[in-house]
């Protein structure tokens, strides 16, 4: 997986936090640097530590699943991709404003549990960006990465909560399980032809 597809990746990923990052805008009273950065740093460091947890738990189990890796890689993605459209239309999130250590704590790691699916997947299609480097490496500076995207997004997100509402939210989330499936689709697809 190169630059260019690791961010797409990571755009897609943060789809979840910044649809929750959109509600928060919209309930807080008033939006500052600090709320925002808040709800930036809460979702963004556990999109790039649980595709680290993801990989690690992934390299153990590599030698049983090398001749199976880009099946897993595109089922993966497509069911966390499909997970995400399915959560665009149910509109089930409610607006809340709080930036308490147990609620970010729980929002966050629900927002990034397909990002610990991701990590699974990175064993099977390794991340290529620094090149001559070990594959950890790659995968660390990968997983910092989606984090640094997902805070961005994020940020983002509150203030476009607080400025326009929830009308893009749901198609944010559609827009990143699309992308996800579109790379489940691609890693098979690439797979399929070099073993033609």
């Amino acid at each position: 997986m190169g630059l260019a597809e690791l961010i797409v990746l990571a755009v897609g990923l943060a789809m979840d936090a910044f649809a929750v990052s959109v509600c928060k805008g919209l309930a807080m009273k008033q939006i500052t640097v600090r709320k925002a950065a808040v709800c930036g740093l809460w979702f963004g460091s556990f999109q790039a530590l649980m595709p680290i947890i993801g990989y690690f738990a992934g390299v153990r189990f590599a030698s049983y699943i090398v001749d199976i890796d880009h099946w897993i890689a595109f089922i993966l993605l497509v069911l966390i991709g499909i997970n995400m459209i399915k959560e665009a239309v149910s509109d089930d999130e409610e607006a809340d404003a709080s930036t308490d250590f147990k609620i970010m704590f729980i929002m966050a790691v629900v927002t990034s549990i397909d990002a610990l699916a991701v990590g699974i997947t990175f064993v099977c299609v390794p991340v290529k960006i620094l090149y001559d480097m070990p594959e950890y490496i790659n995968t660390l500076f990968g997983a910092g990465l989606i984090g640094i995207i997902t805070f961005a997004i994020t940020c983002l997100g509150v203030k476009i909560g607080s400025v326009f509402g929830v009308k893009y939210k749901s198609k944010a989330e559609i827009a990143g399980g699309a992308v996800l499936i579109l790379l489940g689709v691609k890693v098979l697809i690439e797979h399929l032809i070099k073993s033609i």
